[in-house]
């Protein structure tokens, strides 16, 4: 399989992933498929961040990031808040692998009697659970800072404007 066709297989699942999720709020046909597209741009860019040797926490907050950009515009346009575009794009990138082999790791140390084997075990959960965390807080701060930065109403946005106005001279 090429690079290509790996990284548009991938894209194309996630999409399918995300329009799958977004159909439980029901929303309107504009949205889910937009969403699923936002999905695809991102789990792409997040794979091809990862054959690139970038860690996949990097990794996941340059795709969050990207696909929260990418929501404002969709949102203003359909007057539909960014985030029924956002959460369920971001939903196909939860690190559940992690946290599964995270539980899994924990239920065998709680019934290992050796040392050795202990002490591979706690590896295993302090890795699995601490990639599992760092993937989520880049997600939530990837899907969440461009919304606060640039939402209109934003106090953080006002802030952002004018300081934008005051360095360039327009104000």
């Amino acid at each position: 399989m090429t690079l290509l066709t790996a990284v548009a297989a991938d894209g194309f699942f996630a999409a399918v992933a995300a329009m799958g999720f977004a159909v439980i709020s029901n929303p309107p046909k504009k949205v889910l498929f937009t969403a699923g597209a936002l999905a695809a741009v991102g789990h792409m860019v997040r794979f091809a961040l990862l054959r690139e040797d970038v860690g996949i926490a990097s990794a996941s907050l340059c795709a969050a990031l990207l696909i929260s950009l990418c929501s404002m515009p969709c949102a203003r346009r359909w007057h539909i808040p960014a985030e029924m575009f956002v959460f369920p794009a971001l939903l196909p990138m939860i690190p559940g692998m992690f946290a599964y082999k995270t539980i899994l790791a924990i239920m065998q140390f709680l019934g290992a009697a050796a040392i050795s084997l202990r002490q591979e075990l706690l590896v295993d959960i302090v890795y699995n659970g601490l990639t599992a965390f760092f993937i989520m807080c880049a997600l939530a701060i990837g899907a969440v800072l461009p919304l606060l930065a640039f939402h209109r109403e934003s106090s953080l946005g006002r802030g952002i404007r004018k300081l934008w106005r005051r360095e360039s001279g327009k104000g």
